[in-house]
């Protein structure tokens, strides 16, 4: 089974050949912002992106036609349970109007089906967990004002595949266990998932849950609202604050893991205790997601860029190992984990979707 896969981002385009799971070919197409500067909507960059997309290929002597699936990567669509879904005209639709916003992965459904189309045999093309699946129990929609539900956007295509790739490694079924998914970047989400749904899982995006490299995590929210209304501050600003310029980076200027643990190396008080106290948000996040299944959790399971630091992995797995066994995948690899939702689902493991 050859398997083309498609992710678009803000300023990059991957894409990556696999054999099965054995990947063939991969290469990070970079966009400069004037080349994206002169397109005023995000779909408008389709013809762009595809031409590269095709001249790439042909550059590595790759032909179109020798792919039998293409997969791409899932954008801001309605709020969807997980799992792998077909591209359908629905889906095309809602991500071309941007249903729930503007953003590159947007592009990687319409692209994926464009490029299927250029194959000649690939019948259907794939997305595989968007970052809007929303398996959420009621309960854990309550904020506490009906005007504010919480919602679910979280790094799901990663904590999926983590998952998953733990069932297998232990035998068992995703849809048997109950885990606790923890993504460490440059967002924060922990996730707990029962038995194949994940029912509760803090929002990464705007200010939820453990601060992080780049955001806040949660705020106290009576000084957020005075801060918004000091007239210091536009909506823009305080919205930077949260997300891009919080957590790590506005304690001490970096959002870099590895130049924290130099300053750590180095003596440095200050960074020592942002680091801990970053673990030790994580390290409340996990337990509390543990009390959601009455403490029944059959692992834990860290995974993202962040799970390469030793130094700030031992500090979680040392306050939570008694809850459950600790299994570390270090990295976010999101090409392998759209090839592996779609190689899994076309041998049958995993069911596939329709949209609409």
């Amino acid at each position: 089974m050859r398997i083309f896969a498609i992710n678009p981002g803000s300023t990059s385009t991957k894409i990556a050949v696999f054999d099965g799971l054995k990947p063939l070919f991969a290469k990070t197409i970079r966009h400069s912002l004037d080349d994206l500067d002169s397109f005023r909507m995000t779909f408008d960059q389709y013809d762009f992106r595809k031409k590269l997309i095709l001249d790439s290929l042909k550059e590595a002597g790759i032909d179109v036609e020798s792919f039998d699936t293409v997969v791409g990567r899932g954008g801001l669509l309605k709020p969807i349970p997980g799992g792998v879904y077909k591209v359908s005209d629905a889906m095309i639709e809602d991500l071309r109007v941007g249903v729930l916003g503007e953003h590159a992965s947007n592009l990687g459904g319409i692209l994926a089906r464009e490029i299927a189309k250029e194959s000649g045999k690939v019948a259907e093309a794939y997305i595989v967990d968007p970052v809007v699946v929303d398996e959420l129990e009621e309960l854990a929609r309550f904020s506490g004002r009906p005007e504010l539900p919480r919602m679910s956007i979280f790094h799901a295509l990663n904590q999926k595949a983590v998952a998953r790739r733990y069932a297998r490694d232990t035998n068992t079924k995703y849809e048997h266990l109950n885990l606790i998914v923890v993504h460490l970047g440059g967002g924060i989400t922990v996730g707990i998932h029962k038995h194949g749904r994940v029912i509760d899982v803090n929002n990464g995006l705007d200010g939820d849950g453990p601060f992080s490299p780049e955001r806040t995590g949660s705020l106290p929210v009576g000084q957020v609202v005075k801060l918004c209304y000091s007239g210091k501050y536009q909506l823009h600003q305080v919205r930077k604050m949260i997300t891009g310029n919080g957590g790590i980076v506005s304690y001490l200027g970096t959002n870099s893991a590895t130049e924290v643990e130099e300053m750590i190396k180095r003596k440095d008080r200050k960074a020592k205790q942002v680091f801990r106290a970053m673990a030790y948000q994580i390290k409340k996040e996990i337990g509390a997601m543990a009390t959601v299944v009455n403490g029944k959790v059959d692992a834990i399971l860290i995974t993202g860029g962040l799970a390469h630091s030793a130094m700030l992995v031992q500090w979680i797995r040392n306050g939570v190992k008694f809850i459950a066994p600790v299994k570390i995948y270090p990295g976010e690899d999101e090409m392998q984990a759209l090839a592996e939702g779609v190689y899994y689902a076309l041998k049958g493991e995993i069911n596939v979707k329709e949209y609409t």
